[in-house]
């Protein structure tokens, strides 16, 4: 039920008509709706009346027992219905316009301000009532709220607005608090009678969960305090198994479809290549090729994701993969998000591949005539080889003989029907995904759970640890003269910004700007040169290259260079703005440093103003383990939009929240695969609407699959 709703098969196009209400019409047709507000509601996702019944409140605020002015205390958030004695527009001696309103109830009297909304003032009239919601603080000798939510009540309506405890919801511009609610009490009123019951009873009674429409209902407008944790943990709970269900029976059906690709003898080559090797291999990445390799030779084509943190090594896995499919007689395609590491990835492996004598050819926008023509021709051909590249593996030209593996590359970076065209390269060929952001658990079971994961939680010896610290923009003269003397003691220096040229906009440090600076000013006279989106594909290689080699002192760059550089004589790692990136990002960052025997520096310039950007900085700050970070990023920006998982459907998740709801998601994993043990495809009769709501949450996958 609560996995999707705009996907439903059958909805209705119009009205609904006869004895059971539709929960799947357009939302128009709810009471006090109509076209106009219809078209505000889709500004919330909301396009049916399912989907509204499943528009939660942010948060309640109790008024059946509102405080009283006279109990006011300074320095909380406190909830007031008042009567307004008198209000004006005042500005500030900064030019600010300020709506201040004198307000009193039996108790005593108190002020309201709001900054910057000059018309609140036409509504703020004497004898207005209103219900305020906000933070109090001292003004004088008296006390004030600042800039709270604000509801005008009206005599004809109270008993849903007051004296109950009343749902706030989020909404968007034109659509007031106490319109969404009334509507949604209506819609409750007629329709939550309707709604299908998917759970199975005796599940519900196990668990303790309410039906559906008492659920729904409590959700919205609890009688009691609690009664809403209860019933959003039944919503919540059913969102999760119907996509645990969906998730497992993906695959289950990914197991059924038989393997196409038989690889020859490939056990000598896979150990000669790890002879070669000029490291030893970490327990996990020993643990992880026999996963890999132990699928290859399975009944079914692999579909397996590796992820491990920044340095982890998982070039090295996926090359003895490569080296199995080679020597096995197939060919083995790579495909990377951009050219810069792409081209990293050709310099790694023809260094790792050379003991054993694989081919590789690479494929990106920027390669030149002769080389594609051989790249294809090898393809075509039949023989084994590895092709590395771009998205320019996708184009129609590039036709595999015998692709026997697909592995892909930062996977995030790529929409799902990038990796599907890919796969479709070759008859059922095994694929290897790769992410160089650990994963969370909880996060990996809703997202992932589907593929078969391979973790690499342990580094390599060697690794230098990098000292990371925050600085505020009056630091960068200190700043800019250490990375000086770090260039003086034979070191380069990285300086990431967020844009290329100046914005008025942004008011962000653009890399072409920074560079100009910095051979102008503190880093005079050292070679700096800048690297960005839209440096042209062979420039821009001919500069990395020159920086890897030592030529070039200092790089400014954009975050094109955020994966996949390694240059192990880099120690120091500037980024500007430094609260303007996204945690799993300044780490990502950060990993181009301390890749040598010497001690390196990631140093974040930032003055952040949000409490957010304070949260990512001190996180950098504190913690250099990826998976403290990627756990801290999934609670800080939450799944949407962490690893790109809009493209997987977790966004369609509108109750449960896969970080708060970890142990309920785990619970819902084991009945799901209670559920399909005791019957496999979901059919009887009571499992039903189970089924329907399954298939819906699979439809709607495949449906953000085909724009991802």
């Amino acid at each position: 039920m609560t996995a999707v709703s705009s996907s439903r098969a059958n909805r209705r196009a119009g009205e609904e008509t006869g004895p059971r209400p539709d929960p799947d019409a357009p939302v128009q047709f709810v009471k006090g709706v109509g076209p106009a507000r219809a078209e505000l509601l889709g500004r919330l996702g909301i396009a049916t009346v399912h989907d509204l019944l499943l528009h939660l409140p942010r948060r309640y605020e109790d008024r059946s027992h509102p405080t009283p002015l006279a109990r006011l205390e300074e320095g909380t958030e406190r909830t007031v219905l008042v009567r307004v004695e008198r209000s004006e527009v005042v500005r500030t001696r900064k030019g600010t316009l300020l709506v201040r309103a004198g307000i009193t109830d039996t108790t005593g009297a108190a002020h309201a301000v709001w900054f910057n909304q000059p018309y609140l003032a036409q509504r703020l009239t004497r004898g207005t009532r209103l219900c305020l919601h906000g933070r109090v603080e001292r003004a004088g000798r008296g006390l004030q709220f600042i800039s709270p939510e604000m509801e005008v009540l009206r005599g004809d309506e109270e008993s849903l607005h007051v004296n109950r405890i009343v749902p706030v919801y989020p909404t968007t511009e034109g659509l007031v608090q106490r319109s969404l609610r009334s509507i949604i009490w209506s819609a409750l009123e007629r329709y939550a009678p309707s709604m299908p019951e998917t759970l199975p009873t005796a599940l519900r009674e196990r668990m303790g969960l309410p039906g559906l429409a008492d659920a729904l209902r409590s959700v919205h407008f609890p009688t009691e305090e609690g009664a809403e944790v209860t019933a959003r943990r039944r919503l919540a709970f059913e969102e999760l198994l119907v996509l645990q269900l969906g998730v497992l029976l993906q695959r289950r059906e990914a197991a059924r479809i038989p393997r196409r690709v038989t690889y020859g003898p490939w056990q000598a080559s896979v150990e000669r290549f790890v002879r070669s090797l000029p490291f030893s291999l970490t327990g996990a990445q020993q643990r992880s090729i026999r996963q890999i390799l132990q699928d290859m030779r399975g009944t079914a084509p692999m579909n397996r994701l590796l992820h491990g943190d920044v340095g982890s090594g998982k070039t090295a896995v996926a090359a003895a993969a490569m080296v199995a499919c080679a020597a096995g007689g197939y060919q083995a395609a790579l495909m990377a998000p951009t050219e810069i590491l792409a081209e990293q990835h050709k310099l790694t492996l023809e260094r790792l591949l050379a003991p054993v004598g694989i081919r590789l050819f690479t494929l990106t926008g920027g390669t030149d005539a002769q080389t594609r023509a051989e790249a294809l021709a090898a393809v075509a051909s039949g023989g084994p080889c590895l092709l590395l590249g771009t998205h320019a593996l996708l184009e129609e030209r590039v036709a595999f003989s015998r692709l026997g593996l697909a592995v892909i590359d930062e996977q995030h970076r790529f929409g799902v029907v990038q990796r599907s065209m890919l796969r479709e390269k070759g008859p059922a060929p095994d694929v290897l995904v790769m992410t160089a952001t650990p994963i969370p658990r909880t996060l990996a079971l809703t997202v992932y759970g589907d593929l078969d994961l391979s973790a690499l939680d342990e580094m390599p010896p060697g690794r230098t640890p990098v000292a990371t610290f925050v600085r505020p923009t009056s630091a960068r003269p200190a700043i800019y003269r250490f990375a000086r003397e770090q260039v003086g003691a034979g070191r380069q220096v990285f300086v990431v910004c967020p844009t290329i040229e100046e914005s008025e906009a942004t008011g962000a440090r653009s890399a072409l700007e920074v560079a100009r600076e910095l051979s102008e000013g503190p880093l005079a006279g050292l070679a700096i040169e800048v690297v960005h989106g839209r440096v042209p594909a062979a420039l821009r290689a001919e500069r990395m290259e020159a920086f890897r080699t030592g030529t070039i002192d200092v790089l400014v760059a954009t975050t094109v260079i955020e994966v996949g550089i390694d240059v192990p004589n880099a120690t120091v790692m500037i980024v500007e703005d430094a609260d303007r990136y996204g945690l799993a990002q300044l780490h990502q960052l950060r990993g181009r440093v301390g890749r040598g025997a010497e001690r390196s520096f990631c140093v974040l310039i930032a003055d952040p103003r949000t409490e957010e950007g304070r949260a990512r900085l001190e996180a950098m700050r504190t913690t250099s383990d990826g998976y403290v970070i990627a756990q801290q990023d999934l609670v800080l920006r939450g799944p949407g939009d962490v690893l790109g998982v809009r493209q997987h459907g977790v966004a369609g998740l509108r109750v449960a929240d896969i970080v708060r709801d970890g142990q309920l998601l785990d619970t819902a994993r084991a009945e799901a695969e209670a559920l399909l043990l005791l019957d496999p495809e979901i059919a009887s009769e009571e499992l039903r609407q189970m089924r329907l709501a399954v298939d819906c949450q699979t439809e709607r996958r495949r449906g953000l699959a085909s724009v991802g």
